[in-house]
């Protein structure tokens, strides 16, 4: 452990520069050795591998935002990808798209996690790896309000599901890298197609927080925290927004949802 150093950092930031990976990833590996080293302390809390990173010397690359790849989808390819899956898959990614919920959020869900109009759901779980844990964040557990016609989708496709809404013939959530594969795109890219909606009916940045799940920036935020538990107004503003893509697709549900249920 010691002799992880600023010498023994930069020989792995150029190995991994070499190995082509991108600026971001970089960065993130960079700081795995960084944590473990600090990790090691005393009984006292002291560090007992004191480091002072020299992030020019390491040549720790520097992170552009505007030069981050940031893939989204756009209201035609939300439809065909809907069309053109199985009707599982369908019920998923409009429900990443019309939510903006995270992917481990998506997989984690049950029918007892909404309303009984599936007008509301409730956030208070996620997947990762397979296993159910808290969240990512404390502002991640919340409400999100859900727009009719993808509630209606939502009812019939929970109708008679235990368990988690997605998941395998076992029982078992589905993995998110196999929905990855199904949608044959990033699955943020739904929760990103959700923001520019949000932002393009100028819904009220305290309300976009709170249906994606971030954290209050500022103390103007915190005070205004209360906006989240007036529910007319956030139904008012779902209702306006809609989901920015049609799910008439699913008409046909209603009038045979056994047979879909099978297909599924």
């Amino acid at each position: 452990m010691g002799d992880v150093s600023n010498a023994a950092l930069k020989l792995l930031i150029e190995r991994m520069a070499a190995g082509g990976l991108s600026a971001k990833t970089i960065v993130n590996y960079a700081q795995v050795p960084k944590m473990v080293v600090a990790s090691v302390v005393t009984a006292e809390g002291e560090q007992v591998y004191p480091r002072k990173w020299n992030h020019d010397f390491v040549g720790l690359p520097i992170i552009d935002p505007k030069k981050q790849h940031r893939p989204t989808v756009t209201q035609a390819e939300v439809g065909n990808l809907i069309s053109r899956t199985t009707y599982r898959f369908a019920v998923l990614f409009a429900l990443l798209a019309g939510t903006g919920l995270r992917a481990g959020e998506s997989l984690a869900l049950k029918a007892t996690d909404f309303s009984s109009d599936f007008r509301v759901l409730h956030v208070t779980r996620s997947i990762w790896h397979g296993r159910e844990q808290d969240p990512k964040t404390s502002a991640a557990i919340r409400e999100v309000d859900i727009a009719e016609p993808l509630a209606a989708v939502l009812r019939v496709y929970a109708e008679g599901r235990a368990g988690y809404l997605f998941a395998t013939k076992s029982g078992r959530p589905l993995a998110q890298r196999n929905v990855h594969r199904a949608a044959g795109v990033g699955l943020h890219a739904f929760r990103r197609f959700r923001t520019e909606t949000l932002r393009r009916a100028c819904v009220p940045e305290d309300l976009i927080g709170l249906w994606l799940g971030h954290a209050p920036k500022s103390v103007t935020d915190l005070y205004a925290n209360g906006l989240q538990h007036d529910r007319e107004w956030r139904r008012e503003w779902c209702d306006r927004v809609g989901l920015g893509f049609s799910v008439g697709l699913f008409g046909a549900i209603k009038s045979a949802p056994l047979q879909l249920q099978q297909a599924a």
